[in-house]
C-alpha cells in the first residue's frame, strides 16, 4: 500500500493541468461556435429574404394598359 501524502503542491499542479485542458477545449469550441453563429445568421437572412420575396409577389399590383 502506498502511504504517500497528497501535498498542496500536488493538488495545485493537478488543478493547473486541468485548467490548461479546459482552456484548450474552450478555445477550440469558440471557433466552432463562431462558425455556427455565422451560419445561423445567413440562414435567417435567406429565410427572411425568401418570405419577403413570396409576399411581394403575392401582393403586387398588376396594371393593364389598353389602347382603344
Amino acid at each position: 500500500m502506498a502511504t504517500d501524502k497528497i501535498t498542496r503542491d500536488d493538488i495545485e499542479a493537478k488543478l493547473r493541468e486541468l485548467k490548461e485542458d479546459v482552456d484548450d477545449t474552450t478555445e477550440s469550441a469558440k471557433s466552432y461556435a463562431a462558425a455556427a453563429a455565422a451560419g445561423v445568421v445567413v440562414l435567417v437572412f435567406l429565410v427572411a429574404f425568401a418570405a419577403g420575396k413570396k409576399r411581394g409577389r403575392r401582393k403586387s399590383t398588376v396594371v393593364e394598359i389598353r389602347r382603344i
